[in-house]
Formats: structure tokens, sequence, C-alpha cells
């Protein structure tokens, strides 16, 4: 399913477990995730799903 590998990528990146990373976790306050951590999860988003996400979608991204 996407939502694992998103959580996988998630994981990864923050150096997290899986059990950290639900459909209610917070990127930014729960793993403390900085503007620059957010476009890097963002570029490691598209590269997986080859997708493109617009900069000004970057903002809005929770969980």
């Amino acid at each position: 399913m996407i939502f694992e590998k998103v959580r996988e990528i998630i994981c990864e990146q923050f150096d997290v477990d899986e059990e950290s990373v639900t459909l209610d976790t917070d990127i930014r306050e729960d793993l403390d995730a900085d503007s620059l951590d957010m476009v890097d999860l963002v570029m490691s988003f598209e590269d997986e799903f080859k997708i493109e996400v617009p900069d000004s979608a970057i903002e809005t991204v929770k969980t």
C-alpha cells in the first residue's frame, strides 16, 4: 500500500521506528522537521512515486 511506502521513506529519512509514524503523525511537530527536511522528504516522494509536487504545497504538508 501507499501508506506503508510513505512511512518507510519517512522512517528512513528521520531515523525513527515505524510505530512512530501513523496517519495522525504531524511531521513538523512530532518529528521536529524543519523546512529543509520537508523539501528533502518531498523530493524522496517525487523520486519514489514519479510525481511532481509544487513548491507551494510543501508548506502545507503535515502528515
